[in-house]
C-alpha cells in the first residue's frame, strides 16, 4: 500500500504547485489536499483567530480518519500548529518551511525575511529562531512586509506581485547574507530580484525533506543495516 500524504493548505493558489512537487518527488505516494481559505483572513480578526487551532486540528484528524500517513501544512502563518496538533492527533505533522529556515540558518549570520502578510511574518521570525537556537546560532534579522504584493495576487495580478516583491528582495539583500520568503506563493517572485545573495523558499526544500522523512519512515530494518 502507498504512503498517504496529506496536504493542509490555507490558500487554493498553492494547491497545484505543492501538490506536483510532492508527486514528482514520490510518485509512489498518493496525494490528497485538505483546504480553508479563510485561516489567512480570519488570523488576522480578533474574533476569529482563536478558532484557527481547532480548525487544523479538525482537518489534521479527517486526514488521519482518511488513512493519511502524515500531514504537511503548506503554510507558514500556521506552521507553528504543527507540533502541538501532531501531538494531540497522534500523527505526524511537518512544517513545510522548517527546511528553508534551517538553510537560512546555516547560510549566514544576516538573515533577511521578506512576506507579503504581517500575520505569516511572525511566525517566520519565530520558526527561524528556533531553528537557530538548535543550530546554536544567533543571526541578525531583519525584515518586510511588502505592502500591495498580497492583494495583487489575490486580484489574479502575479506581475505586481512578483514586482513589488522582488524590489524588496533587492533592498534588504542589500545588507543580508541569505533572504527567506515566509510564503510558498512568493517564490515566483524570487526569479525576478537580481542579487548576489542566496533567496530561499518553502516548496522545494520542504518538499525534499518529507520525501526524506517518508523514505525513512518506509525503510525496512534490513535495508538500514
Amino acid at each position: 500500500m502507498s504512503t498517504r500524504i496529506a496536504l493542509l493548505h490555507t490558500g487554493a493558489v498553492n494547491i497545484a504547485p505543492i501538490g506536483e512537487a510532492a508527486r514528482s518527488a514520490l510518485p509512489d505516494a498518493t496525494i490528497v489536499n485538505y483546504l480553508d481559505d479563510r485561516i489567512v483572513a480570519d488570523l488576522g480578526d480578533a474574533e476569529r483567530a482563536a478558532s484557527v487551532p481547532g480548525r487544523i486540528r479538525d482537518l489534521v484528524h479527517a486526514a488521519k480518519e482518511g488513512g493519511a500517513d502524515l500531514v504537511m501544512l503548506t503554510c507558514s502563518s500556521i506552521s507553528e500548529l504543527a507540533a502541538p496538533v501532531g501531538a494531540e492527533t497522534g500523527i505526524p505533522v511537518l512544517r513545510i518551511d522548517e527546511a528553508m529556515a534551517d538553510a537560512a540558518v546555516s547560510a549566514g549570520d544576516r538573515i533577511a525575511v521578506v512576506a507579503t502578510l504581517p500575520t505569516t511574518l511572525r511566525p517566520t521570525l519565530g520558526l527561524l529562531q528556533e531553528r537557530a537556537a538548535l543550530a546554536g546560532r544567533a543571526p541578525e534579522f531583519t525584515s518586510e512586509v511588502v505592502e500591495g504584493a498580497f492583494a495583487a495576487v489575490s486580484a489574479g495580478d502575479r506581475d505586481t506581485h512578483d514586482r513589488l516583491v522582488a524590489a524588496a528582495i533587492e533592498r534588504l539583500a542589500a545588507d543580508a547574507d541569505v533572504v527567506v520568503l515566509a510564503q510558498a506563493s512568493m517564490a515566483s517572485a524570487a526569479q525576478a530580484a537580481d542579487v548576489g545573495v542566496p533567496v530561499l523558499t518553502s516548496v522545494a526544500l520542504g518538499i525534499q525533506r518529507l520525501a526524506e522523512t517518508v523514505v525513512e519512515a518506509t525503510r525496512t530494518p534490513e535495508a538500514g543495516r
